[in-house]
């Protein structure tokens, strides 16, 4: 006899749904086909076991599953449960009447309890799309999977429940997330403040205006200056995720296994700050079974890099087409997969090995060119995609003992949305742009536009300070953005003057 079941493999972020054909006939072999991979070929070894302790057995005869379609590489061990149920209703041991109308996916222990899997979400949202009445899954898994509505997600602990639900012996309730509630009521919850920040306040004007304009940043200053207390911050400034952006971080999310036991919708915007040991691979995605990578998980977050010229420049170098796409295609023999990858990129550095160079009180001691090799780790490129260069200084002892209190987040975040809100209105006709920053450079000519006097302060500014042609656009792009944050219709002289001052690293003699 043959028996179907269902199940789903992920491919990028997406799922593909998966026809388990089991037959059960004459012979004594066992063959599963389909592109299995090692971890699917070993599920026979835990099925066999699940399904005795239950008191079920494995047939004695030819038993041949294929995983259709055959073209698609099955990889991972969630096809142990969709497996099982076929095995059961082919050899005819239980007779499951809705067994095609369910997408079926789990890890079996040996002992027949479930393990939760990996990709729930985009598997939730393909059986919707196909008309499955309902997904059952580990129980584990449920509260991610029941964000999809018109699916009925049943989560089970133990084969044997999944058996009896299937047959009709036991009553479970769907579970129902209101995702509308849990997102909303989680807007807010943000771990990190500025009013928490005594003094820097030009870091935080800085970070205000990232912020608002999408921008990239990266802080250069000595250690203990308050570089990565700043950067932790900055997503309690971003502009609150969309219910399609949190779902599109979530299903990232659970794409990687990053979302952890009874998860749910994120409704933060994530913050990833990876380690300067790490590799391209775990920073854009890939491998030999492609996996996002730590630039999609910071996908409508921030990603920081902490002591950037630490990192190898491989790995800093393979960002570059990822900053300028806001994608990243990983592309194998086979298989080709795109990971989404919008992010602002938050880094910071000291300005010399010992990290005191331009210190206002401890004496660099690093010798003649030291300075500048150190930072010419950080290549051109790179800091072209930079739009806001920040010079950090330490905060004085007044400003730490102050009583004084600073200004919140949630008053800092007000403003950066209204700033958001008048470049949605300027981009309504362009779906690929949605902040200053993502602007092309034909755009920036007409959106920038500047008068006779900010035209004579800018060439005034390139000249003197020695700044780089790249900057030019840069310029225009953060003038821009401070330009809506005070509501104004055009970049007036003070804006212009106000961007320059960002581009330290871009003036010639910085570093001697």
């Amino acid at each position: 006899m043959v028996a179907k079941t269902f199940g789903s493999a992920v491919s990028g972020v997406d799922a593909n749904l998966i026809t388990i054909e089991v037959n059960v006939g004459q012979g004594t072999s066992f063959f599963m086909v389909g592109l299995p991979d090692s971890a699917v070929k070993e599920s026979q070894q835990r099925v066999e076991s699940a399904l005795k302790y239950f008191n079920y057995r494995m047939p004695r005869q030819k038993v041949v599953i294929n995983l259709a379609p055959a073209d698609i590489r099955k990889e991972g061990s969630a096809y142990d449960l969709p497996i099982a149920m076929g095995i059961l209703q082919a050899s005819e041991q239980v007779n499951f009447p809705e067994l095609e109308r369910y997408v079926i996916m789990g890890e079996l222990s040996l002992d027949g309890n479930l393990r939760p899997i990996k990709g729930v979400l985009p598997i939730a949202i393909e059986a919707r799309k196909r008309g499955f009445k309902g997904f059952i899954l580990p129980l584990e898994n449920a509260k991610e999977a029941s964000i999809v509505n018109n699916l009925d997600i049943i989560g089970v602990e133990t084969l044997d429940q999944a058996v009896d639900f299937l047959q009709g012996n036991l009553q479970i309730e769907p579970l129902v997330t209101d995702t509308r509630e849990i997102f909303y009521h989680s807007l807010d919850d943000n771990e990190f403040d500025f009013a928490d920040v005594q003094g820097q306040e030009n870091i935080k004007r800085a970070m205000e205006i990232a912020a608002a304009g999408g921008h990239n940043v990266i802080m250069i200053g000595p250690p203990g200056a308050g570089k990565t207390m700043l950067a932790k911050r900055l997503p309690s400034i971003l502009p609150p995720l969309s219910l399609q952006e949190a779902l599109e971080t979530t299903k990232i999310h659970s794409v990687a296994g990053k979302l952890g036991k009874n998860a749910s919708l994120l409704a933060q915007r994530p913050f990833r700050s990876p380690h300067h040991t790490i590799s391209d691979v775990a920073l854009v995605g890939g491998g030999g079974n492609p996996q996002p990578g730590e630039i999609s998980l910071a996908h409508n977050g921030v990603l920081f890099l902490d002591e950037l010229p630490e990192f190898k420049r491989t790995v800093l170098e393979v960002m570059r087409q990822p900053l300028e796409e806001r994608k990243v295609t990983i592309s194998r023999a086979k298989v080709s997969v795109d990971y989404p990858a919008n992010f602002m990129l938050i880094a910071s550095m000291n300005p010399c090995p010992c990290g005191y160079y331009n210190h206002p009180e401890k004496e660099c001691v690093c010798g003649p060119g030291i300075v500048q090799r150190y930072l010419n780790k950080v290549s051109g490129p790179l800091l072209d995609r930079i739009d806001l260069h920040v010079e950090v200084t330490p905060v004085k002892f007044d400003e730490m003992t102050s009583t004084r209190k600073s200004e919140s987040s949630k008053a800092i975040r007000e403003r950066v949305i209204k700033g958001r809100e008048r470049q949605k209105l300027r981009f309504e006709n362009n779906p690929e742009v949605f902040c200053n920053a993502m602007m092309p450079s034909h755009m920036v000519k007409e959106v920038c536009q500047i008068n006779e006097a900010g035209k004579a302060l800018l060439k005034t500014a390139m000249e003197r300070l020695g700044l780089s042609a790249r900057a030019y656009d840069r310029i225009l792009k953060v003038a821009r953005t401070i330009a809506d944050i005070a509501e104004s219709d055009s970049i007036k002289v003070e804006h212009l003057a106000e961007a320059i001052q960002y581009r330290s690293l871009d003036r010639e003699g910085w570093a001697g």
